[in-house]
């Protein structure tokens, strides 16, 4: 999304306002992903459901697979300058990011990867950093086991979007339909659970 904000603004200011309106179509429909994502985990949450974080998992499987089979007819149509296929992704992306804050606490968002790096950077200046004459109290340490969950996850982001990127290449838009398989799978069974619960 910061790369969108600031095309935003940089079209605002030179008064191509039909990209800046594309641009603000796609974080309002990250924004909008994002707070679905919130009240679905808070709903479950206040009523202690297991599917707490299985409704936004369910609800983004369900949309990639409506992308996977749909997308190039999505594609056709625009909303406010941008095709729905953008928005719909833009949407998603925005339920990922905001369930995994959720659940790690804000420790890790999906989506974006200059943090991530940044993180990286930080603990590698930790773990490298040499306590000359500190006092025992005051050594700075990296912390490993985050440093290797940092790593695990950029790899998961250069894997994932090779992935993406061939599968898309030969496959299409219906790419998308194995993975939102293998998540409506794992989300599946706390939704099921909490159902029987509530029958019961």
């Amino acid at each position: 999304m910061s790369g969108i904000v600031s095309s935003l603004a940089d079209n605002v200011a030179l008064g191509d306002m039909n990209v800046a309106v594309a641009g603000l179509s796609s974080l309002l429909s990250f924004l909008v992903g994002a707070a679905t994502s919130a009240i679905l985990i808070n709903w479950g949450r206040r009523r202690r459901l297991q599917s707490q974080y299985a409704m936004p998992l369910m609800l983004e499987a369900s949309l990639l697979l409506i992308f996977g089979v749909l997308g190039s007819n999505l594609e056709s149509h625009h909303v406010l300058f941008v095709p729905a296929t953008v928005c719909l992704l833009c949407y998603v992306m925005g339920l990922q990011n905001a369930m995994i804050t959720k659940v790690s606490k804000a420790e890790i968002r999906t989506t974006h990867v200059t943090g991530l790096v940044t993180d990286i950077g930080i603990e590698l200046g930790k773990l490298f950093y040499w306590n000359v004459g500190a006092m025992p109290g005051n050594l700075v340490c990296g912390d490993r086991q985050k440093l290797k969950l940092l790593g695990s996850l950029l790899l998961s982001f250069l894997v994932g979007g090779l992935t993406g990127a061939v599968g898309f290449r030969h496959l299409g838009f219906a790419s998308t339909v194995p993975l939102a398989i293998v998540l409506v799978t794992l989300a599946v069974v706390p939704i099921v659970d909490d159902v029987r619960g509530y029958r019961g």
